[in-house]
């Protein structure tokens, strides 16, 4: 036997076979309709409608299951996955359509599951009323179900925008939609307005979503703006929490619509681990009948507020819903802003409300039909009794009431059906008022369906009543994003007190002050001493300046915490200084506050102020820090200006205050001029007028620079001698 195989084009073969499909997921799957519903949801709940379930006791889950499955074959668990989602006991929608007793899982839990639906038991809630308000008054089309045996609606002829009101999210073929819950009330309240104004402004009823699980909406008026015009963006959501001092714990009672409890704790669990977060002693899940809750044991010293702020951004505790508009109106998927949907929710309704009248309105017209048929009778009803008893056949009543009245069949039908008894005055009397009445009932439709206004009235007062009996206050509480703090890496490095030490042979340590209160000798290398010793934070940004004129930043957190008994790091391996290059000064800052002050062998002094090393990318190094035109003698880190003492080689002294060198915009300008050269001499010192051992220090202050000093005393000398006169080489 000989196979043949047949060339197909791709593009041929997934128009016939994969274009059906997906147009079937489109169309009759996962995208919701201008009623807010999916097509499983429509099944299921016409159903429940049909069972006699909006106005009676419950029945069991299973029950309905298997008489929806007469509408929809997807199979009786994909049927009960359906119902679960729109409980009450589930609690993902704002406005549930079924009322459950029994175990539905809950929404926010990953891992709670709902009981078999022969345990459960439903019925429609009462806000299924204005779902189905005139169903059978021909407001919607109806088709045939799967097999041609049952006719079902093609949409509900809700009364009210349902899909704005309740979570709505499915993904289709190429393409998805996800909508948030908006409150009720201002949905109705919005609607109305764009009834009365077409210019209407809807954020101002409607000013953000709301999520049945509440939690707070941090509020971005360009994005929300953006999602309300053409219905694609997302916002940000976070969970509500109480902190209970006295138990040293953390309640979290509201979590983000998009994440569950499971979630949550997973995260913080992982953050401990890897010690992101050394604040948190235990984290449980304590969800019981009253509702959601998880509890973060937290050290007695922890600040709760803070440590939220880190969860926020580290945890599924902060999360985005992503919003796509996306809906089927007329069987065709249109992405639409908030307004869009409203309006064409208004044409839907109008068109619902034509067609129920229509309905009324011709029930009507054949009622008066009848009854002006049987006025004609009663004006003379002798006649009528006696043309039916001189009738001898019962097929030839009905002909000769027509011939004799001029009425058609249907009225002498009607007349015929008329019990004997009821051929009083009374009856009579009561049947012409009834005439009267349907008239004006007549007239009163026709003029509604003539005019737009009165229409559009009847939508309002529809809106008004379902307002007023199913409208919650918000259950999602809105935060303006100006209220929320911005996260920084900062957030997660923990902040404490460090001392720096710097040596002269290149070492470096970072101790904590905890550490550093047990007693302990300092190691150093042979022939080494400490030259710098400074106060910082974890959180400080320390600047390394070089005998290169070049200055290394480093993060306070990114060195390894040291120890008295450890020698450090050696700078040049860790800053990757070059050959000959070395550590001559460090300074520490949190804001880049305050300013540098140089001295160089020329008696210049240049003072620099700190921002100019403050680079918005993390640059690890900058070049030209300070000027190498002469060599440094002294380098300073002032937060405020302090008196200096500097000596020259010629063993002269001079006092003066920094505030006489005026900062430079330029990082290695060489300064001003504060010891004048005499004879070729240099500085070769400078300090704080504390450290210089000088007791007269008038004698050598001077009110303006440059100056050439004095020379020291003798008792200056001896003091000076005695101290170290070491500099910076």
């Amino acid at each position: 036997m000989i196979s043949r195989i047949v060339e197909q084009r791709i593009v041929d073969t997934l128009e016939k076979n994969y274009m059906p499909y997906a147009m079937s997921v489109i169309v009759s799957r996962a995208i919701p309709e201008i009623d807010g519903l999916k097509p499983s949801h429509r099944k299921l709940l016409y159903t429940m409608y049909k069972m006699g379930l909006l106005n009676s006791g419950r029945t069991k889950s299973a029950n309905v299951v298997g008489q929806t499955m007469k509408l929809n074959p997807h199979g009786d668990a994909a049927i009960y996955e359906t119902m679960v989602r729109l409980t009450k006991g589930n609690g993902a929608l704002l406005h549930p359509y079924v009322d459950s007793k029994g175990n539905f899982g809950r929404q926010y839990s990953r891992d709670m599951q709902y009981a078999a639906a022969r345990y459960t038991e439903v019925r429609l809630e009462k806000i299924c009323e204005e779902l189905f308000s005139g169903i059978d008054q021909d407001t919607v089309d109806f088709t045939d179900n799967y097999d041609n045996t049952q006719k079902e609606p093609v949409l509900l002829p809700v009364s009210f925008p349902s899909v704005l009101v309740n979570v709505n999210q499915g993904i289709a073929v190429g393409m998805a939609s996800s909508i948030p819950g908006f409150n009720l009330n201002e949905v109705c309240e919005a609607t109305i307005a764009v009834l009365q104004n077409r210019n209407a402004d809807i954020q101002k009823f409607i000013p953000a979503p709301d999520l049945p699980s509440g939690g707070q909406l941090i509020y971005n008026p360009k994005a929300m703006e953006d999602i309300f015009a053409t219905g694609r963006g997302s916002f940000s959501v976070r969970a509500k929490y109480r902190h209970d001092k006295k138990e040293s714990c953390v309640e979290i009672y509201e979590i983000p619509y998009t994440t569950t409890s499971e979630a949550v704790i997973d995260a913080i669990v992982d953050l401990v681990k890897k010690g992101k977060i050394k604040d948190i002693n235990d984290v449980r899940d304590e969800t019981d009948l009253s509702g959601l809750k998880i509890t973060i044991e937290v050290k007695k010293s922890t600040d709760a507020h803070e440590l939220m702020h880190k969860l926020f951004n580290l945890t599924p505790l902060q999360d985005r819903f992503g919003c796509n508009f996306n809906i089927l109106v007329n069987g065709r998927p249109r992405v639409m802003g908030v307004r869009e949907i409203i309006d064409e929710w208004i044409i839907f309704r109008k068109s619902c409300l034509r067609r129920q009248m229509a309905f009324d309105m011709a029930r009507k017209r054949e009622r008066l039909h009848l009854l002006e048929g049987l006025q004609r009778i009663l004006l003379d009803i002798d006649k009528a009794i006696r043309i039916i008893r001189r009738t001898e056949n019962d097929r030839d009543v009905i002909p000769n009431l027509m011939r004799g009245f001029g009425i058609d069949e249907s009225q002498a039908e009607f007349i015929c059906e008329i019990k004997l008894r009821n051929l009083n005055k009374e009856y009579i009397l009561s049947k012409s008022g009834e005439i009267d009445n349907i008239k004006k009932d007549i007239w009163a439709i026709e003029s509604i369906l003539e005019s737009e206004k009165k229409l559009e009235g009847v939508i309002r007062r529809q809106l008004e009543k379902v307002a007023k009996r199913f409208g919650k206050p918000r259950v999602t509480e809105i935060i303006h994003e100006d209220n929320i703090r911005t996260f920084t890496d900062e957030v997660m490095i923990d902040d404490y007190k460090v001392r720096l030490f710097l040596t002269k042979q290149g070492y470096f340590k970072k101790i904590p002050l905890t550490s550093l209160r047990s007693p302990g000798v300092q190691k150093l290398k042979e022939d080494d001493v400490i030259i710098q010793d400074v106060c910082a934070n974890n959180r400080s940004e320390i600047l390394f300046f070089t005998s290169k004129g070049d200055v290394c930043k480093l993060k306070t957190h990114d060195i390894v915490e040291g120890k008295t008994s450890s020698l450090g790091e050696f700078l040049p391996n860790t800053l990757n200084l070059v050959e000959g290059e070395r550590v001559v000064y460090i300074a520490a800052t949190d804001d880049f506050s305050g300013s540098m002050l140089f001295g160089f062998e020329n008696g210049k002094f240049s003072k620099v102020d700190l921002q100019s090393y403050s680079t918005k990318t993390n640059r690890k190094r900058l070049q030209n820090a300070y000027s190498t035109a002469s060599p440094l003698v002294y380098a300073g880190f002032l937060s405020e200006d302090i008196e200096l003492a500097v000596f020259s080689s010629i063993n002269k002294a001079l006092v003066f205050n920094t505030n006489q060198v005026k900062p430079k915009s330029t990082r290695d300008a060489q300064g001003v001029q504060v010891l004048k050269e005499k004879k070729g001499s240099a500085m070769i010192r400078a300090c704080p007028v504390a450290e210089s051992g000088i007791g007269q220090l008038g004698y050598y202050r001077t009110r303006s620079i440059p100056a050439i000093g004095r020379y020291l005393k003798a008792v200056d000398c001896k003091t000076t001698e005695q101290m170290s006169l070491e500099g910076l080489d």
